[in-house]
């Protein structure tokens, strides 16, 4: 029998081999954990077994996903988005549980009067099948929407209203559902006694607990230990989550009013951070763990039963919500598109069908062919959003014409304009280029995917539209064939690049300026056609340079004759970094960095040239030697080395270690 340590290994192994196949596959991880579940699950390869300590590990995933759901529950955020939180949202979730009631009543019917038979599933059964088929993925969607950059969209503030109400019907749903569980008279009893229940436990942590929270949360963080403030982290959230599950409530609750308490402090966004590593994790086994009860010979036996309950509520739920966004006045198209990227089931899902069947409400021969249309419904969400423009075209005749107003208003507001610039992205880097190009006289046109800012900046008088720039149409209606220059004013490499691709192929002399993070994309979003790259991290450390020799008397005009050479090296002074104690992530071992070594007496290079180690042939620069004298000079192939001098070297992390090697041999 397999140690618990071996079945966790196990999972492990599974889950790194899942998450980078479906990476290549340029598919959400998510699949992956599910697909690798059930290939290694009792049901297909047989290599774990459904180990109860393993299952209570990813239930945790479950707690920290209710943790993370609570700390983006905030009263502004939900006032700003009421009408899509509360109206189309509550809509969904309402709507979804009826309908699935009134076909559940039909089939008792059905069977009763045509079979002279009684249907196999209790009303309870289907509140739980309609709560678990109300549920869409977050995950997968919301990745889905960034990469496409369209979570400002029209339908991406539409889509995200309805998954945030989703997220937040769960808390009820796991308060209901064990409930179900009793007969009889006992039933409103049960219910009543868990909301009541609920409802004092949630009052007494509300009122009072937001100002524990703080003090707690500031009374720590003023040790300035991060080990201590993790810690205390994970003791709140386990603690809440313990607190409501002996109240005979579910953890996940407690975990999302922890969530909720923490997200009214100024520490939200650190904890964000610390929480994460867990919360994907133990996520990831929990997604495991339901890939594992999937049973394939059931599937197999009932295939076109599995087919009619992906199908069906797939269809059925992208009519429902596209029906009732049309309902709360979106156009045809963006009530398409959030039909269409709505209609899948999500990891939601899977909790309260988990929960329904631990209660016996779902019956064990349903759960396969379930958790099977589920599993294909998700599977096929990035071909569905991959298509979507086109299955919209086909559906709505109006939205095409509505997509060429769109541009037609884009090229009326350019039509006069030429020798101008195109800003991709109106936030506040657009905003504050925009300002500097109007003290110039520099017309510009400025292409923003957020309705509201492009509402208030045009009705302010400023050159703004509403528009894709990743889209070729945008672009030339925008004017890119007049254009001086197009700058990419927010931080999206893979946006970028389709930028840049379609300015090559239409417009191959309009220059085009790009703003990233960091420097670690800028050799290819140079060789993609960038003209100038400015990395944030870089023009930061250069200002920062500029008044720090300021202040200590260097004279200004030797300042920025030096910061501009620096900038002509393109940033080759500050391309390579130290490492230090936070750089071991996966993105940096990538780039270069600097390092130095300090030459010993009995070193064999001590009294050799620069230029006899051959550094350059393993990849490795000399940016400078520092003398055993203390003096710095720049780096001389001619320059022999003595014992004490200081080499600084760049390069990448390996080829730095064999330098320092060959540097060091006695």
């Amino acid at each position: 029998m397999a140690t618990t340590l071996e079945v966790v290994l196990l999972y492990l192994i599974a889950a790194v081999l899942g998450v980078v196949v479906f990476r290549s596959l340029k598919l959400p991880p998510t699949l992956g954990y599910l697909v690798v579940g059930v290939l290694i699950g009792p049901n297909a390869l047989a290599l774990a077994k459904d180990n109860a300590s393993v299952k209570y590990l990813a239930e945790f995933g479950v707690v920290f996903l209710m943790f993370v759901i609570g700390l983006e529950f905030n009263l502004p955020k939900l006032r700003s988005m009421r009408t899509l939180v509360f109206g189309l949202g509550l809509s969904q979730v309402l709507v979804t549980v009826a309908g699935t009631l009134l076909g559940h009543a039909l089939l008792v019917l059905t069977y009763h009067w045509v079979f002279a038979g009684q249907w196999q599933m209790s009303w309870q059964g289907a509140i739980v099948l309609g709560s678990a088929m109300a549920m869409s993925s977050t995950a997968i969607v919301v990745k889905l929407m960034a990469e496409r950059l369209e979570l400002d969209s029209e339908h991406g503030r539409r889509v995200l209203g309805v998954l945030l109400f989703q997220d937040l019907a769960v808390v009820p749903l796991l308060v209901l559902i064990p409930s179900l569980g009793q007969a009889g008279g006992d039933l409103a009893y049960a219910m009543g006694l868990a909301l009541v229940k609920a409802a004092v436990l949630l009052t007494l942590l509300l009122v009072g607990g937001q100002r524990v929270m703080r003090w707690w949360l500031t009374l720590v963080a003023r040790r300035k230990s991060a080990e201590l403030f993790m810690l205390n982290l994970l003791l709140v959230t386990l603690g809440l989550a313990w607190m409501t599950e002996n109240a005979g409530l579910s953890m996940a609750l407690g975990a999302f009013v922890a969530g909720m308490l923490v997200a009214e402090t100024e520490y939200k966004h650190q904890v964000e951070t610390d929480i994460r590593p867990f919360h994907d994790v133990l996520l990831g086994l929990f997604f495991i763990t339901i890939g594992m009860k999937l049973d394939w010979r059931p599937v197999l036996d009932q295939w076109l039963l599995v087919l009619l309950l992906t199908c069906v509520p797939v269809l059925a739920k992208f009519v429902l919500v596209a029906a009732l966004a049309r309902l709360f006045r979106a156009t045809p198209g963006t009530a398409l598109r959030t039909g269409l990227y709505l209609a899948q089931a999500g990891e939601f899902g899977f909790v309260l069908l988990t929960l329904g069947a631990e209660h016996g409400l779902v019956a064990p021969q349903w759960m396969s062919p379930v958790l099977a249309c589920m599993v294909l419904s998700m599977l096929a969400t990035p071909f569905i959003v991959m298509y979507s423009d086109r299955i919209v075209m086909r559906l709505s005749s109006s939205d095409w014409l509505l997509q060429s107003v769109q541009l037609t208003t884009i090229a009326k507001r350019s039509i006069r304009t030429e020798k101008h610039v195109i800003i991709c992205g109106y936030g506040r880097s657009g905003q504050n280029l925009a300002r500097m190009l109007d003290k110039q006289s520099i017309p510009y046109m400025a292409l923003d995917l957020d309705p509201d800012r492009v509402r208030q900046a045009a009705a302010a008088g400023q050159s703004v539209v509403f528009g894709d720039a990743a889209r070729a149409q945008s672009l030339m209606a925008a004017g890119l064939a007049r254009a001086n220059a197009v700058v990419i004013s927010y931080p999206n490499t893979p946006s970028a690049l389709k930028i840049l691709r379609l300015v090559r192929e239409h417009a191959p002399a309009v220059p085009v300026i790009v703003r990233t993070i960091d420097d670690s994309d800028l050799e290819t979003l140079r060789a993609a056609g960038a003209t100038e790259v400015v990395p944030e991290a870089l023009e930061g450390s250069l200002m920062l340079a500029n008044h720090a020799l300021a202040l200590v008397g260097v004279p200004m005009r030797k300042v920025i004759r030096q910061t501009q050479e620096a900038r002509d090296a393109r940033y080759g002074l500050l391309r390579g970094y130290f490492h230090g104690a936070d750089d071991d992530t996966v993105a940096e071992l990538s780039q270069e960095r600097l390092a130095s070594v300090t030459l010993p007496s009995a070193a064999e290079s001590v009294g050799r040239a620069v230029a006899d180690l051959a550094l350059h042939a393993i990849g490795v620069t000399v940016v400078s030697v520092r003398l055993a004298s203390g003096a710095v000079k720049p780096p001389d192939d001619q320059h022999r080395l003595h014992a004490g001098d200081t080499l600084v070297l760049s390069g990448l992390p390996e080829p730095l270690a064999l330098a320092e090697e060959k540097l060091l041999r006695g």
